[in-house]
């Protein structure tokens, strides 16, 4: 028991509960978050859902549900440290079984016990449709594998948005339009359009306009005919290759002006020529479109076609930056952890979830992704820590808190230099700094006259302040 625990006479397992909310709602929130991992037909990533909120719920340190035939022998370790529970499937020779292990120095108390029981019915059910979706059995209408794509997770108002307009987009077989920045999901939007629509039992079709040959342009979207040239064999091209379902032209920012004009005219007829045909062939088509760039200021800048802008732009959808929600940051790393739970089990420090949510991620949930693998192939333990994050991410801890971690800054020298800073940006004006900070004129004053004491044995702290911030101001008031 803890120091502080001791002095207020509490049991660690007592505070431990009382920081959590409340259990029956926590419950709830878990079931109801299992529903967007049976949605994206993703077998693993539902058991991960279900273990990580199962394990937050009852502040273990590890869940894991077993299946490993052992069933309940491996039961009870250490009464109240170690606790198993039989996953009741009702099948013979089936036991699978739902194991927590507590943090250090702590027990699992009764209200913990009830919830693990609880827990053991759902988990039941997770074995089950792991089952079916491994039979083929359960795989929702219009639902295919995926090719490595997050999904549109997030719980931010501007993503709530995004899912509804994505929803009502979808009914319709309008062309859609939709603009954001790269990394942020723009094809993530359009394979979501396409499988909540009438057309999601028709291919989906994706073609990057960026990497089309301009003398190869005709046939990659509109096909060619056998024997056109010597040598050359006939084959479809997109348009055809989407009958039925949705063609998606990504980049159609970086089609050149006669590129456009060929484009424009497939668009308007829903009907195709093969390069060496004679004769349209009308196909069936829903178009989606997506651009990085602002189609109406190159519309003005004369570097797209108005009327090839006007036919795409229906319906526009904007994707939203990472950096404009930052509150989705930890929802999406956490998933991409649990998509490589097969690999490694990793679990996030705080300085490390701080680290992540500062970033301004230029790259997005691209970006976003990138780190996450690299932290899965390189981290040193199974909690991640600042030392395994690239170096983009730790720059401000390494400018700034480990500096101040070797030298044992305290929590007042912290205060001061930030209090200085914060004073400087107001302009010296030292009532409007108590604003900003939220403390009294007395408590500012007491920042500014603080100076750090040199510890034996360490460089004085006193040095490295004066080396790092302009000698104090007689001017402030502030005491040397």
């Amino acid at each position: 028991m803890s120091v502080e625990n001791a002095a207020r006479g509490a049991h660690p397992w007592t505070r431990r509960r009382e920081r959590r909310s409340d259990p029956r709602a926590g419950l709830g929130a878990l079931a109801a978050s299992l529903a967007p991992a049976l949605r994206r037909a993703e077998a693993q990533l539902l058991r991960g859902v279900f273990e990580e909120g199962v394990r937050r719920l009852v502040a273990a340190r590890s869940l894991r549900l077993r299946d490993d035939g052992r069933g309940s022998e491996r039961a009870v370790v250490a009464p109240g440290q170690v606790i198993a529970l039989e996953v009741p499937l009702g099948e013979p020779g089936c036991r699978p079984v739902l194991e927590a292990i507590s943090e250090a120095h702590t027990r699992f108390d009764d209200w913990d016990l009830q919830l693990l029981a609880a827990a053991s019915q759902l988990a039941a059910l997770v074995v089950e449709v792991e089952r079916l979706r491994a039979s083929g059995r359960a795989a929702p209408p219009g639902m295919r594998p995926r090719d490595g794509a997050a999904p549109l997770i997030g719980s931010t108002p501007v993503m709530r948005a995004l899912r509804d307009r994505i929803g009502r987009v979808a009914s319709t077989s309008f062309t859609v339009l939709i603009e954001g920045e790269s990394g942020t999901g723009k094809e993530l939007v359009a394979r979501q359009i396409h499988d909540l629509s009438p057309r999601a039992g028709g291919p989906f079709v994706a073609l990057n306009c960026a990497a089309l040959v301009e003398s190869l342009l005709e046939a990659e979207l509109f096909g060619i005919e056998d024997r056109t040239a010597t040598g050359v064999r006939g084959r479809r091209g997109k348009f055809e290759h989407a009958d039925g379902g949705t063609l998606f032209l990504d980049e159609v920012s970086d089609l050149s002006l006669s590129a456009q004009a060929k484009l424009l005219r497939a668009i308007q007829d829903l009907a195709v020529e093969r390069v060496g045909g004679q004769g349209l062939q009308h196909v069936n088509v829903r178009i989606v479109a997506a651009t990085n760039r602002s189609l109406r200021e190159m519309v003005a800048s004369g570097l797209f076609r108005s009327d090839l802008f006007y036919r795409l732009s229906g319906v526009e959808i904007a994707v939203p930056t990472l950096r404009s929600r930052q509150a989705d940051v930890l929802e999406l790393a956490e998933y991409f952890l649990l998509r490589h739970r097969e690999t490694r089990v990793l679990r996030l420090s705080p300085a490390v979830r701080d680290a992540l949510i500062a970033h301004a991620w230029p790259g997005n949930v691209r970006e976003l992704q990138r780190v996450i693998e690299g932290i899965v192939a390189l981290a040193r333990n199974e909690v991640v820590t600042i030392d395994d994050l690239p170096p983009p991410l730790r720059g401000e801890y390494e400018q700034v808190l480990l500096p101040s971690i070797e030298r044992d800054d305290s929590m007042r020298a912290w205060g001061s230099r930030y209090a200085r800073l914060v004073l400087q940006r107001c302009g010296e004006n030292k009532r409007r700094a108590c604003d900003v900070l939220g403390i009294s004129y007395h408590t500012l004053q007491s920042y500014l006259r603080y100076r750090p004491r040199p510890r034996p044995g360490r460089p004085p702290l006193a040095e490295a302040w004066r080396a790092s911030d302009p000698a104090p101001d007689p001017a402030l008031g502030i005491e040397s």
